[in-house]
């Protein structure tokens, strides 16, 4: 062996590959904030070439589908997945322990009850049981564990005696979960008798030791300030604040020439709506164009027929139906979700008309808004005049190019005046004529009144 061969093999065997976990924090509510969140902590780990990822789990549950798809990110890693369960994985947390390949508790924690329920704690219907109850059941077969447990966990009309662990049949009479009405939650002894965890531990650096990567470098990772800014605009009642506050900017904008600060606070709160409900892929194109169908209708209300009609009408309505149809995820939920949805729904369009009133009026008394609004104070007795050069108009006749509610387009000529009846409706394509002008201020009669007085 030449000298070089020598300090080759030497070299290889003396330098060691430093190791690299990812320890994860799954803790509190589970929403739909999250699976971004995991989805990104387990590419950049499988990029670094880490040993594998510790999930640190803590949760009361929270989202059907949220948990579904941080399950199916786990279960798509290339790399060693490990759920270190710190006290309790309940509900949808049980789902994302059985998606990992290894799973540790701690001990007095527990594991299970992961049935559907809605907020008042009435059980799901029969179509949400079934989907969560085979998706434990899928996750568990996959991870090798016992199906019947998995599915006793969200169905509490199954029952059981035996089970099947390793290739036994055993005498089951400590779970009381087996019995028929009973969920299953697991103790840490029984987690680990039958087969749904690994092992017992207290520690994270024990946990280490007991994987064999107690020298691993430890790479803490936490939710982000975007993730954390998803989280917060994904939440119901904050998402559909957003959207209603969105198009009643955009609805306001369209009521007054130009485009000014209700339709570009309007356009930033529909951004930051959609744009949340996106990347959480609450979203789906579906809703996306029903939002703006109800958006176009506005635009044409708003500019091709002036005044509010019946387009007008249409886009609220639509623009409502899916604000309401943006809260509500495609996979099978329970009534819960439905309720909040609609309780969303609800608090947003009815908080942000009470929001605008309240902001108007605080506004209307800032000195900002009179330096905005009315910057000085010029009167006639000082030279100044606020006519526009309109007053030669007074006498003359037009036809309506829009239904005056009271106000509208009339043509006079070649001009266009915006302008205000007397108070009364005056269709489209009727004759009018111009009784007064007061700055911008055009004040027209329908001539059919002339006819009858």
């Amino acid at each position: 062996m030449n000298m070089k061969s020598f300090l080759f093999i030497f070299l290889s065997t003396s330098i060691s590959v430093a190791k690299v976990v990812y320890v994860v924090p799954i803790q509190g509510t589970i929403d739909l904030g999250l699976p971004p969140f995991i989805e990104r902590v387990i590419s950049k780990a499988e990029t670094a070439g880490a040993d594998g990822v510790i999930f640190d789990i803590d949760t009361f549950g929270g989202r059907v589908d949220a948990a579904t798809q941080i399950k199916d990110a786990i279960l798509d890693a290339d790399l060693l997945t490990v759920a270190f369960i710190n006290r309790r994985a309940i509900s949808a947390g049980a789902l994302i322990s059985l998606s990992c390949e290894k799973i540790y508790i701690t001990g007095g924690g527990t594991i299970g009850a992961a049935t559907a329920v809605d907020m008042s704690g009435k059980k799901g219907s029969e179509k949400v049981i079934s989907y969560m109850r085979e998706e434990m059941a899928s996750t568990a077969e996959k991870r090798g564990r016992n199906i019947d447990i998995a599915k006793g966990m969200v169905d509490e009309d199954l029952f059981f005696t035996h089970l099947l662990l390793d290739s036994d049949s055993v005498l089951v009479e400590d779970l009381e979960g087996r019995k028929e009405g009973k969920l299953i939650t697991l103790t840490t002894e029984q987690a680990i008798k039958y087969k749904i965890a690994d092992g017992e531990t207290e520690t994270l650096d024990n946990l280490l030791k007991l994987l064999g990567l107690e020298d691993a470098e430890i790479r803490n990772v936490d939710v982000n300030w975007s993730e954390n800014i998803v989280r917060f605009l994904t939440d119901p009642v904050v998402a559909s604040l957003l959207m209603t506050f969105g198009f009643l900017g955009i609805l306001f904008e369209l009521q007054s020439p130009g485009w000014g600060i209700p339709g570009t606070f309007g356009a930033v709160c529909l951004t930051l709506s959609l744009g949340a409900s996106t990347i959480a892929e609450l979203a789906t194109m579906t809703d996306l164009l029903i939002v703006l169908a109800g958006l176009a209708l506005l635009f044409i209300e708003g500019f091709l027929i002036p005044g509010f009609g019946v387009a007008g009408i249409a886009g609220v309505s639509v623009l409502i139906f899916g604000i309401y149809k943006l809260l509500i995820p495609e996979v099978p939920v329970g009534e819960d979700v439905y309720s909040r949805a609609f309780d969303g729904m609800v608090i947003g369009v009815v908080g942000g008309l009470i929001a605008l009133i309240l902001l108007f009026r605080l506004m209307i008394k800032t000195k900002f808004w009179n330096k905005l609004t009315s910057p000085g104070v010029q009167s006639k007795d000082e030279g100044y005049s606020i006519s526009i050069g309109l007053e030669e108009f007074v006498g003359k006749t037009g036809e309506t190019t829009s239904d005056l509610r009271p106000s509208g387009w009339v043509t006079v000529g070649n001009k266009k005046l915006f302008v205000v009846s007397e108070g009364e409706y005056i269709q489209k394509g009727e004759k009018v004529s111009i009784l007064s002008v007061d700055g911008n201020r055009v004040v027209v009669r329908n001539n059919c009144s002339n006819l009858k007085e």
